[in-house]
C-alpha cells in the first residue's frame, strides 16, 4: 500500500507510525548509552557488571534529589550524576572488583549480582519502595510536525546522550587516557610493558562505564518514575543491547541500543504491556542464529 493513497484515518495510523518510531529512535539513543559503560567494562577487564541497572537507578536519585533540594534545572544535574557514578564505580573497582579480577569468572558475576542487592536495599532503607516523579515545567512540551508529536524531554534525553557518547569517543579516539584503555582492552601485558599503569586505568574505566550508566539515568528521570528496583528495567535490555551489538564492541552497542528501541517501539504498536519486547527479543534471537558473536564482535567474545 503507497502512502499517498492514505486520507483520513488512515493518514492518522501513519503519523502514529512515525511517532512511535521517532520515539524508538529517542529512548533507543539512551539504551546506547547504558549499553555503552556496560561493553566498556567488559571490553577492557572482562567483567560483566551485573551492578550496571543499579548504577543507573543511583543516576536517577542523584538528578532527582538535585533537582528537589536545590531547585536546579533537571538536566544540569547531569553533571552532579555524572561525577557522583564515576566516584561509585572507580570505588567499586578499586576495592571489590580488583581483589578478585584474576579469580573465577563465577566469582566477578556473583560479587556484582551483591553489589546490585546492596545497592538496591540500601536506596530501599535510606529513601523507602515509594515511587518518585520528577516534575518540570517543560516535561508536558511537544513539538509537532503535521500530525507528529515529539516530547521535548525525550528528546533532550536523546541528545545528552548522543553528546555524552560523542565525548566518550574522542576520549577513546584522541587523547593518551583513551590510547591507554584501548591497549589495556587489545594487549593488556604489551600495555603494562609500555609503562601503562593498568590498574590506574581499570579503575578510570570503571567509574566511566558507571558514569554513563549515571547520565543515562538522570536523562530518563524527568519521564520514568524513581525507585529502588527501576534499575532491572534497564539493566536486561542493557544486556541484550551489549550482546546483539557484540562484546566490548562500543559501535556496536551504539548501533544495538537503535536497533532495540525501535524494535520495542514497534512491539508496543501492535502487542500489550510487557510483550511489546517479544520483537526485540526475536531480533536478538535471530542475529545471535546467524552470528553468534554479535554484529560487530570479534570472534573470540
Amino acid at each position: 500500500m503507497h502512502a499517498g493513497t492514505f486520507t483520513g484515518s488512515n493518514a492518522m495510523t501513519v503519523s502514529f507510525v512515525i511517532e512511535s518510531l521517532l520515539n524508538g529512535l529517542l529512548i533507543g539513543g539512551v539504551y546506547s548509552l547504558m549499553a555503552i559503560g556496560l561493553t566498556l567494562i567488559f571490553g577492557v577487564m572482562r567483567v560483566v557488571n551485573f551492578a550496571h541497572g543499579s548504577l543507573i537507578m543511583l543516576g536517577m536519585y542523584a538528578s532527582y534529589w538535585t533537582v528537589t533540594l536545590f531547585k536546579i534545572d533537571p538536566y544540569l544535574s547531569i553533571l552532579v550524576s555524572l561525577g557522583a557514578l564515576f566516584l561509585i564505580g572507580a570505588s567499586i573497582q578499586k576495592f571489590l572488583i580488583n581483589p578478585i579480577l584474576n579469580a573465577p569468572e563465577h566469582n566477578q558475576l556473583l560479587l556484582t549480582l551483591g553489589v546490585s542487592l546492596f545497592m538496591e536495599n540500601f536506596a530501599v532503607f535510606v529513601w523507602s519502595p515509594d515511587y518518585r516523579m520528577m516534575k518540570t515545567f517543560y516535561g508536558e512540551i511537544n513539538f509537532h510536525i503535521g500530525d507528529v508529536s515529539i516530547s521535548l524531554v525525550r528528546l533532550l534525553a536523546f541528545v545528552f546522550a548522543m553528546v555524552l557518547a560523542g565525548i566518550l569517543y574522542l576520549i577513546l579516539t584522541r587523547t593518551d587516557l583513551g590510547r591507554a584503555i584501548r591497549a589495556a582492552s587489545e594487549e593488556p601485558i604489551g600495555a603494562v610493558l609500555m609503562g601503562v599503569n593498568i590498574r590506574r586505568i581499570y579503575i578510570v574505566t570503571f567509574g566511566i562505564g558507571a558514569a554513563c550508566a549515571g547520565v543515562s539515568g538522570a536523562a530518563i528521570t524527568p519521564f520514568i518514575p524513581v525507585y529502588p528496583y527501576v534499575g532491572w528495567l534497564f539493566v536486561i535490555t542493557a544486556f541484550v543491547v551489549v550482546v546483539l551489538g557484540g562484546m566490548g564492541n562500543m559501535l556496536g552497542a551504539f548501533i544495538g541500543g537503535l536497533i532495540i528501541g525501535l524494535a520495542d517501539s514497534v512491539g508496543a504498536m501492535f502487542l500489550p504491556g510487557a510483550m511489546k519486547s517479544i520483537i526485540s527479543f526475536s531480533i536478538f534471537i535471530i542475529i545471535l542464529l546467524f552470528k553468534p558473536t554479535g554484529l560487530f564482535g570479534r570472534g573470540n567474545g
